[in-house]
């Protein structure tokens, strides 16, 4: 497939899953009459109208390629998308990373305060096992039960909640590569891996044939990261729509500067195509997948 048509590919594809899931958080999240209106509010504030949506695209590409519903893999991509909000929300406050932009607009905690950022963020993490536990996403409790774990294995102390943990002590002069590298396994790669395997398990796919997909969410996982990494080195403010250079403001070890940009660049590319090789036995089914490796090393926000 030619660069142009992948990005055309990848291109409809995403405007496709940023309105579903717009449309589908505006649908779960009605404001009600009363004083909850506020938090609700944050937590709309937090979940639409932002963000690339890679790891919803990334459930309902696989999910579809082994024929599941389209509908229910949208509500389990935004159950995905609700654990990475609430995840954005809580970083972004003062006692984390302390940041005011976030998607181009004012943080939950500068829009609204600090303690209805700490409440939207609970809520939005609450939100996310409520759809998955919903029959709506599919009629076999034995699948949403699969769902739930594959997503709480990925959010805890064992993936994302763990990886972050670890990138506050980033700054430490005793990590190295295979620390950073297994830091960001967790913190970035843990969700994405599950968007993909979650994908799989509405596709009813037996574990032993998921290992080329978990082998291809490890690569883009890693890619993933090493472009922001780059990102926040050289990147633009602007088009980022959040604050950059603050990893080398705060003596954080990153893989920028571990490696250096030129290799970090090398890398990264070379584990996108990496991730393009995973899907060797699929064919045109999976032309949206091999345009997200790339998107994933050549975007600038």
């Amino acid at each position: 497939m030619g660069l142009v048509l992948a990005d055309d590919v990848l291109g409809r594809g995403l405007q496709r899953i940023q309105q579903e899931v717009d449309a589908a958080f505006d649908a779960f999240l009605p404001v009600p009459q009363d004083s909850r209106a506020r938090l609700v509010e944050a937590m709309r504030h937090a979940a639409i109208g932002g963000g690339k949506r890679v790891r919803p695209l990334l459930l309902v590409t696989v999910a579809e390629m082994y024929g599941a519903s389209r509908v229910a893999a949208v509500r389990a991509g935004c159950a995905v998308e609700a654990i990475h909000a609430y995840s954005l929300v809580h970083d972004d406050l003062p006692c984390m990373d302390d940041d005011d932009l976030r998607h181009g607009k004012p943080t939950v905690h500068k829009a609204f305060d600090e303690a209805t950022a700490v409440l939207a963020g609970d809520s939005l993490h609450a939100l996310a096992f409520e759809l998955l536990a919903d029959n709506q996403v599919s009629p076999d409790p034995f699948i949403r039960a699969e769902l739930v774990h594959a997503l709480a294995s990925a959010s805890g102390h064992n993936g994302m909640a763990g990886g972050q943990m670890m990138d506050m002590l980033a700054d430490s002069a005793a990590l190295d590569l295979h620390t950073v590298t297994r830091l960001q396994q967790l913190k970035t790669g843990a969700l994405l891996g599950a968007a993909v395997e979650m994908g799989a398990i509405l596709g009813r796919v037996q574990e032993e044939g998921r290992g080329h997909l978990r082998a291809y969410a490890r690569d883009i996982g890693l890619a993933f990261q090493i472009t922001d990494d780059l990102l926040d080195h050289e990147g633009d403010e602007a088009k980022a729509g959040k604050a950059l250079r603050k990893d080398a403001e705060q003596g954080k070890a990153t893989f920028v500067s571990l490696m250096g940009p030129a290799k970090a660049r090398e890398q990264a590319r070379a584990l996108s195509d990496q991730a393009v090789g995973h899907l060797a036995g699929h064919g045109q089914e999976a032309e949206l997948l091999r345009a997200l490796a790339k998107f994933v090393v050549e975007r600038d926000r």
